[in-house]
């Protein structure tokens, strides 16, 4: 992912260096596994550790030749270890042994960033709330005026479909905290299985229940299906700020900075060009997460067609993910709030139809003739002077404090 749409932090766990050094932290773990059990001399994995060193450069001129990065990795790895102890690495493994177990490390890495952006994103939304608790504005429906709420009411809507992604999220990186050592095929034909239990307990990971010498991609897709998901949520919230920022609405606008230019043509403008870029980075997401369904569906045991698509969609995705958390919380910590033009809207004399209908019934008339009576005058420009007196946008609200309760 570009540097754009990216957090430093999150990089460092997919670059180049990071993964090696994934993949080193994996091959010592199983070295420890066999010393555990006695198989292998004592401070063995101690001594790989203190020795063991890699080189970007050196492995790229290796792979050249092999055309095999994990070779090219060992081979480096072993030219600094020496002979006596490159003996004792990767002993009965094969190379997704290292990959696909590594790989769920720097997922369970990434994946505490994005726990913490989330709850950081619940947090803001829950305290605009409660500020906004009882700042009146029109609910719509079809984009049309419908009746009066608050624009706490909605941010409340909100906090409830992102506290579901991220409990979906969670269910996720949990399953998904699966390695595996497990040798060719998966059946522990050159490696004893306790190496594998031994090696994931070390590294905080669970064992695969099966591996078929990778993990399956199920297990990838949901994950990055929740992934979409609140990329999709956000985009969802990002949707309706765009909505009401527009010229003829203007009950909301993003935050506009010392010396920000909203066009170069035009200076009256403040676009509202972070729910825009929330809205591009969903699609991006989404579009990912439609190559790890097809990454489930490999030839018999493995076959790597998957593996070039997830160097590509799982660090973008990722990456993605946390900046889009990070910039929509920022946006709505400097959200503008347009209280008047909000009232001004609720006040619209057509949100109050339904109670005008209810009213007329009230006092003897069938539906439909309450109906007509009503849509004639709403038509016509004319409801008010048949709505009960004293009648207005509060007498709408009489239950949000129902809501709320759920929430605060």
């Amino acid at each position: 992912m570009i540097e754009r749409y990216s957090r430093e932090k999150m990089r460092k766990i997919w670059d180049l260096q990071s993964k090696f050094n994934y993949y080193l932290k994996v091959e010592i773990a199983a070295v420890q596994a066999y010393e555990q059990l006695g198989k292998f001399p004592a401070d063995t994995a101690d001594k790989i550790k203190k020795a063991a060193k890699f080189d970007l450069n050196r492995i790229a001129e290796i792979e050249k030749e092999t055309r095999h990065d994990i070779i090219a990795f060992l081979q480096n790895v072993n030219e600094n270890i020496g002979a006596d102890l490159a003996k004792y690495m990767h002993a009965g493994m094969t190379s997704s042994d290292v990959i696909d177990t590594a790989f769920a490390l720097q997922i369970q890495d990434s994946a505490a960033f994005i726990k913490d952006a989330l709850n950081e994103n619940i947090a803001t939304l829950r305290a605009l709330a409660k500020a906004h608790k009882d700042t009146v504005c029109v609910g719509r429906s079809h984009g049309m005026h419908a009746q009066p709420m608050t624009f706490g009411v909605k941010l409340c809507s909100w906090i409830d479909i992102l506290e579901r992604q991220s409990e979906n999220f969670l269910l996720a990186a949990e399953q998904i905290r699966v390695g595996q050592i497990s040798g060719p095929i998966g059946t522990y034909s050159q490696i004893p299985p306790e190496v594998e239990t031994i090696t994931c307990e070390n590294l905080g990971l669970k064992p695969a229940r099966i591996s078929t010498q990778i993990i399956a991609r199920d297990y990838h897709a949901y994950f990055m299906q929740s992934l979409a998901l609140i990329a999709t949520v956000l985009e969802q919230f990002a949707t309706d700020i765009r909505l009401l920022h527009q010229s003829e609405i203007l009950e909301v606008q993003e935050g506009f900075g010392t010396g920000q230019k909203g066009s170069s043509a035009m200076p009256h403008k403040k676009n509202p060009v972070l729910s825009e870029n929330l809205c591009g980075l969903a699609r991006v997401v989404r579009a990912n997460c439609q190559a790890t369904l097809e990454n489930v569906v490999l030839w018999h045991e493995r076959d790597i067609s998957h593996s070039s698509a997830e160097r590509i969609i799982f660090p973008d995705s990722l990456m993605l993910v946390d900046f889009m958390l990070d910039r929509f919380n920022q946006m709505m910590q400097n959200l503008v709030v347009n209280k008047e033009n909000m009232l001004k809207n609720a006040n619209d004399e057509n949100v109050l139809s339904q109670k005008i209908l209810l009213n007329l019934i009230e006092q003897g008339k069938t539906y439909d003739e309450a109906y007509s009576t009503v849509q004639k005058a709403a038509f016509g420009g004319k409801l008010k002077e048949i709505a009960p007196s004293g009648l207005d946008v509060q007498d709408f609200l009489q239950n949000i404090n129902t809501i709320y309760a759920r929430f605060m």
